[in-house]
């Protein structure tokens, strides 16, 4: 959860920023062969310059970015329409006109970027085995790029998120959060889908930063490491492992795949290409909290925010107790294999208070009943018959005044579900009682 973080410069906490900003470094393992192939790496450099950079945001106009996260809301306030009041059709709407602001004020930061891009020789040193001069990590931060630090786009994005957040999580509840991300993650699909290979590189971080940012409490831990000494164990072992949170949730998942071949949700199996993306970043959210509580030395962000954001949204995407039960344990026996055993020693009461927590609340992480699951079956039938696929924009796309009619059409599709759906939960309540 996004909360209100005030800037602390200690030595932990610059380390631990240190880390959370290479979360953000541009992904070139997409383009071509940049460190060998001379075009593209010059594509590179046009992409990424002043004028590359301009060009990108002409093509992320304001009138576009409204259109993509009006599709954006849609596609997810119907993904979201078997859970009964979670963002009625005004509240999507506000979701959209914040999700524009977000977007203008993420693109207003990118193009004031200073933009450079690192030369030929170390591009190829940080993205192949050659041996060379430079080291990959010196190259491949986000500095090299030009991008602004990560405590500067935090901060000036921060007022907008908490806002965003505000509107659709205290005013509701935590089954929100997951209706956000699921937002914000078709938002910026539907953008990217227009810009280049080498645009996408260097756009594509902002993006993550804005999904992360609403549900993994990175800023809070690199905060937390406020209270250590730089030498302390604590401190010494979150420094260790926080850079691998990216591996060590790809592993899991791997596992989970591999012992729950027949897991489906609501939203598919976990082999989907969506659940994936899910599941990877909840895994590293759940590592967040478990390094939020261990340099605060209180369990309470697990207890009172990770548990109960679950069991908001778990059983209501039919995730079984078992399948919960497990990613706890596969992902705390992933952490405690790379720990000495005075680490471990360290750490196990937190991993257990993990476990611990999920453990007391069991009882509301269960499906609902056969009468439960079988009004839940024909909610989603009906779903299913009145769903649709909103249209991506494609550069083959119409002109904005047909662009504007599907706009309208889609929303009164989606007035027209909503209502058969709350017809329908009133006639299976009728027939209950």
């Amino acid at each position: 959860m996004l909360v209100t973080v005030h800037s602390i410069n200690t030595p932990t906490v610059k380390r631990l920023i240190k880390f959370w900003a290479e979360r953000y470094i541009p992904n070139l393992s997409p383009l071509p062969s940049v460190g060998k192939n001379p075009e593209s790496y010059l594509e590179l450099v046009k992409a990424n310059s002043p004028e590359g950079r301009a060009l990108t945001v002409a093509k992320l106009h304001e009138r576009l970015i409204t259109i993509k996260c009006q599709m954006a809301g849609i596609q997810t306030n119907v993904l979201y329409a078997y859970i009964p009041n979670i963002v009625n059709l005004s509240e999507a709407r506000r979701l959209t006109e914040f999700a524009c602001l977000i977007y203008l004020k993420l693109l207003e930061i990118y193009q004031q970027s200073s933009s450079t891009v690192p030369e030929e020789q170390a591009i190829l040193a940080a993205t192949t085995s050659q041996e060379t001069s430079y080291s990959p990590r010196e190259i491949l931060t986000r500095s090299a790029w030009g991008m602004p630090s990560i405590e500067e786009i935090a901060i000036a994005i921060q007022p907008i998120l908490l806002e965003f957040q505000h509107q659709h999580i205290v005013s509701k509840d935590w089954r929100t959060l997951g209706f956000i991300t699921t937002f914000l993650n078709f938002s910026n699909q539907l953008l990217s889908y227009k810009l280049t290979p080498f645009e996408k590189a260097f756009i594509q971080p902002y993006f993550k930063f804005i999904e992360e940012q609403v549900a993994l409490p990175w800023q809070r831990v690199c905060m937390a490491a406020a209270k250590h000494q730089i030498s302390s164990p604590a401190f010494t072992l979150v420094e260790q492992i926080f850079p691998a949170s990216r591996e060590i949730a790809e592993i899991v998942y791997r596992r989970l795949i591999q012992l729950l071949p027949n897991h489906c949700s609501r939203r598919g199996k976990l082999i989907n290409l969506e659940i994936t993306h899910s599941c990877l970043r909840d895994l590293e959210m759940f590592q967040a909290y478990l390094w939020l509580c261990f340099l605060e030395e209180n369990m309470a962000p697990i207890e009172s925010e990770l548990v109960d954001l679950c069991v908001m949204v778990l059983p209501g995407v039919q995730v079984k107790w078992e399948m919960t039960e497990l990613w706890n344990q596969l992902l705390t026996e992933e952490i405690i294999s790379r720990l000495t055993p005075s680490q471990k020693t360290l750490l196990q009461p937190y991993t257990k208070g993990l476990q611990e927590a999920f453990l007391k609340q069991r009882d509301r992480f269960l499906v609902p009943t056969e009468d439960g699951q079988e009004k839940d079956r024909l909610i989603t039938t009906k779903l299913n018959q009145l769903t649709f696929e909103p249209p991506l924009l494609t550069e083959d796309s119409p002109n904005s005044d047909q662009l504007e009619n599907e706009i309208t059409r889609l929303n009164n599709k989606l007035v027209q579900l909503e209502q058969e759906l709350n017809s329908l939960r009133v006639q299976l309540d009728e027939d209950s009682t």
